[in-house]
This record gives structure tokens, sequence and C-alpha cells, in this order.
């Protein structure tokens, strides 16, 4: 049974924005492994606003509080996708005995992600 459940979808175009606007906001957001895996395609935007849809998803699902770093929550490509949780937010996880699972999805204008924490 379900601990804890998150949903969380934002539109591409204003991520991409975001982050032609503020450079730096890439790297406080998401991990190198997850800005090299989006990279790799011809509108790393996309892929970023669904890993961006995921983290939230995932701080919802763990009901954890404003301010948390969504660089400790790490995106891994795969099927299902993976979640690595770091540093404060996997201790939290930890703390309270939860495992994530994501599952994310984009067409051209929206992303959006389902997190379920659920006991470990």
């Amino acid at each position: 049974m379900p601990s804890g459940l998150g949903m969380d979808l934002i539109g591409i175009a204003r991520i991409e924005r975001a982050l032609d606007r503020y450079p730096r906001l890439a790297g406080r957001l998401f991990t190198d492994r997850e800005l090299e895996y989006a990279a790799s395609f011809g509108r790393p935007g996309r892929h970023l606003a669904a890993r961006f849809a995921a983290k939230e998803a995932v701080v919802k699902a763990l009901a954890l509080g404003p301010g948390t770093s969504l660089r400790e929550i790490e995106i891994v490509s795969g099927a299902p996708p993976e979640i690595r949780l770091h540093d404060d937010v996997r201790r939290i996880a930890d703390e309270r005995g939860l495992r994530v699972s994501v599952s994310l999805t984009h067409d051209r204008e929206i992303a959006g992600a389902v997190a379920i924490a659920e006991a470990a």
C-alpha cells in the first residue's frame, strides 16, 4: 500500500525559457548525469522538463518541505526509470523506511510524472 503519492505537470517551454534565461539553473536542478543524458537529444529541454516534473512528484510523495534540493533526487533513464536519492533526501527516505518509484511522460508541450512512495 502506498505511503505517499505525488504528481506534477510542467510546460516544456517554461523549463526551456528558464534554462536559457538562467544558465546556472541547470546545475542547481539537475545532476551531471541528467544533463549529459538530455544533451544527447535534439530537444534537451523536453527531457529535463520530464525530470523536473519527476523530482517535484518525488518531493510530494515523500512529503518533503520547501527548499528541498532537487539535485538530491536523480532520475536515471531506463524502463522503468530509476530514482536515486542522495544526501538529506536519501536520509529522510531511509528514516521513514520508504522507497520511491516514478513514471514520467512528455509530448511536444507538456511533461509530467507520478511518484509513489512505499515501504521498503
